[in-house]
């Protein structure tokens, strides 16, 4: 499944094109920057509420093609810009971390 493949089935807001057709391989939860480093694998979405600049360098750190802002968070101008030039891209949903999980689960079981 590709990162626009989700977009499309959990119905997400996109605030930048990039890595549209990289494939996602799982996904990671979480909002504590370490956790992700040590444990987030190449190729899954992060879910997250952080909205800073450093996501974008975790992410890119752990090549992850795109994370997901939950509860309809806006992400600060400097981290938009970082996922320009990381190529990462940046989705937005309006539900919380749980249902976006469980609906990720689902597709990508």
């Amino acid at each position: 499944m590709t990162v626009k493949d989700i977009i499309e089935k959990l119905d997400l807001q996109c605030l930048n094109e990039a890595n549209l057709d990289a494939e996602v391989t799982g996904a990671y939860a979480s909002d504590l920057l370490s956790d992700v480093m040590g444990n987030a694998r190449s190729g899954q979405v992060w879910i997250t509420m952080q909205t800073h600049k450093n996501v974008t360098a975790i992410a890119s750190l752990r090549d992850l093609p795109a994370v997901i802002i939950v509860r309809g968070g806006a992400p600060d101008e400097d981290m938009l810009e970082h996922a320009k030039d990381e190529d990462i891209c940046i989705l937005v949903s309006q539900e919380p971390t749980f249902q976006v999980c469980g609906k990720l689960y689902e597709i990508l079981k």
